[in-house]
């Protein structure tokens, strides 16, 4: 708990004047390194064809961001099907299996980083450098600029001197504009700290080919093996900071050459948090209403430090975890207690990098990293957590409006059909599509690859698809994942976990704000209280760990059980 405590502290540390600079520089307050840095956008804008001081409609906003990943996501699939004719590919690797690539391709367009091939075997240096870790810095901002504009449209002031009943015009601000300014002022200089830091503790950062070396086993005649290396402290850099996981090495960040050393381990820890946390203590400036930040951070602060416990205690101290072999699947230099602090910390973010493997925690371990990726708001991940808290909050908002007998209201805003509408849509699509294909993949026989024929085999196929839905990334690694069946629903799953959580909220929000604000009254609800705060965690509750009980019960918890039968313990 000591280690716990202290890298969430030194992440808060960090994270409080990064996110008051990162309010600065979203409200577009003039600072002093606009001169180092509009030589540099001002290119960028005439290549695009655009006016950053152009601000969009919403519409305009989404169009922008939709076009700019198809482009992307056209770009990196011919990189990954050609990597074998492209430069930079010293150790001669193929071309990518079609839908290998086209996986991949979505998984990192998504800020998921979900992998169903084995790190470095299967991708040259410029694929790594372009389609991996180019997307891990240019997808993260991306979905941060749509959880800003979401706020813009939402805190919205209406003009004090507009009496008229004319329609309110909402603009979200220029979505090239933000990307650019995030992507250039913000995270880059970011990673560029990070990647100094990694490589000086030891994480390599080359362009030649690995070296060759005789296992110190090996016996007679036995070939040398290649040690595979790379620009691996860029990548791990930009996959902590911009939340996106995923690993150089196909064992991660437990394999010792992409997290060398203890302090290495702390700084990849304090990187999973560290933006994510950011961006709760740039609400109170951004916004202008500070009580609002502090709600936030206190409901996201509250689940955190109970997910924490709560794996940390299951992982080391159950009696399924005491009857199991603790440290198999698990780093030696970390230990279970290291594991169980990384796999909360990764799900509680939409991380997803790991430094041991998730499929070897005990059953009600791993229970914990599932239960953070279906609530995806405990902290939550670049842009994607903010917006998914909004809908937490709004449902929040609108079943406390039933509870009292009142038409619910947020910030003085009626929310009526249309916007309880959408917000349905994004609470059932969740169990739809998890329970739907998790039940298809079990019912044909073969078509899960599972290694477990038991409970853990539900587990491992739930988690599969909830870490794509929760655009997480981690996955319990027993399954044979690399199939045209997983490719291909994956990353039907990884799309519909992203786009519509990012979409929907903007489009409540400047519904929202194009409604006059109704007069605050004695009755009105106010959502600033440690009241609501309780509320809304029990809304969290009940629409996440409850309406998928079943699922749960059918998988960690009959296997916790079943383990216990084993052993001849009584059960709890």
């Amino acid at each position: 708990m000591i280690e716990a405590i202290l890298i969430i502290l030194v992440s808060l540390a960090l994270a409080w004047p990064l996110g008051l600079y990162l309010a600065r520089l979203m409200r577009g307050t003039p600072m002093r390194i606009d001169v180092l840095f509009h030589w540099i956008e001002k290119p960028l804008y005439r290549v695009l064809g655009v006016d950053p001081n152009h601000s969009m409609s919403w519409r305009g906003y989404v169009l922008a961001f939709l076009v700019s990943n198809l482009v992307l996501a056209v770009l990196t699939q011919a990189v990954f099907m050609t990597q074998a004719w492209l430069p930079l590919n010293p150790d001669n690797i193929p071309n990518m299996r079609w839908d290998t690539a086209f996986h991949t391709m979505v998984s990192f367009l998504t800020n998921t980083n979900q992998q169903h091939y084995s790190g470095q075997a299967q991708l040259s240096y410029f694929a790594q450098m372009t389609g991996i870790t180019g997307l891990q810095v240019i997808t993260p901002m991306m979905g941060l600029a749509l959880a800003v504009a979401t706020l813009r449209a939402l805190f919205m002031k209406p003009a004090s001197n507009d009496t008229s009943n004319a329609p309110i015009r909402v603009t979200v601000g220029n979505y090239y504009a933000d990307v650019v300014r995030l992507c250039l002022r913000f995270l880059l200089p970011l990673c560029l700290v990070w990647t100094l830091l990694l490589n000086w503790q030891g994480v390599p950062s080359t362009l030649a080919a690995g070296p060759q070396a005789t296992p110190i086993d090996a016996s007679a005649g036995m070939e040398t093996q290649k040690i595979p290396l790379g620009p691996v402290a860029a990548m791990v850099a930009a996959k902590q900071l911009g939340a996106n996981g995923g690993g150089w090495y196909g064992p991660n960040s437990s394999f010792p050459l992409e997290n060398p050393t203890p302090l290495s381990n702390a700084l990849e820890l304090i990187g999973i948090l560290l933006i994510p946390m950011a961006i709760i203590c740039m609400l109170g400036s951004f916004t202008g209403r500070r009580r609002f930040g502090a709600l936030v951070f206190g409901c996201m602060l509250t689940m955190s430090v109970l997910s924490t416990s709560a794996s940390l205690w299951l992982e080391g101290h159950s009696a399924s975890a005491a009857s199991a072999l603790l440290m198999e699947g698990k780093e030696a230099r970390f230990g279970a207690d290291g594991t169980a602090l990384w796999s909360t910390i990764t799900t509680q973010v939409q991380n997803g990098s790991v430094n041991g493997m998730h499929d070897s925690l005990s059953p009600l371990g791993g229970l914990v990293p599932l239960v953070n990726m279906l609530i995806s708001a405990i902290w939550g991940g670049i842009g994607c957590g903010i917006q998914q808290f909004l809908v937490y909050l709004m449902m929040a908002v609108f079943l406390a409006g039933l509870m009292t007998g009142r038409t619910p209201e947020l910030l003085g805003r009626k929310l009526e059909t249309p916007q309880v509408r959408l917000l349905a849509v994004l609470v059932l699509l969740q169990p739809i599509t998890l329970l739907g294909l998790t039940a298809l993949s079990l019912a044909v026989p073969g078509l899960a690859g599972t290694s477990n024929p038991g409970f853990h085999g539900i587990s491992q196929v739930f988690y599969e698809f909830t870490s794509a839905y929760a655009n997480n990334g981690s996955g319990f690694e027993g399954l044979a994942d690399n199939t045209v069946w997983w490719n291909l629903s994956c990353a039907l799953v990884l799309a519909l976990g992203r786009f519509p959580i990012l979409i929907l909220p903007l489009v409540i929000a400047t519904q929202l704000a194009a409604k006059r604000q109704v007069p605050q009254s004695a009755g009105s609800l106010q959502i600033e209280t440690p009241t609501f705060a309780l509320t809304l965690i029990c809304v969290v509750i009940v629409l996440t760990v409850l309406q998928f009980l079943p699922a749960l019960v059918l998988g960690p918890v009959a296997e916790h059980l079943s383990l216990l039968a084993l052993q001849g313990a009584p059960s709890p």
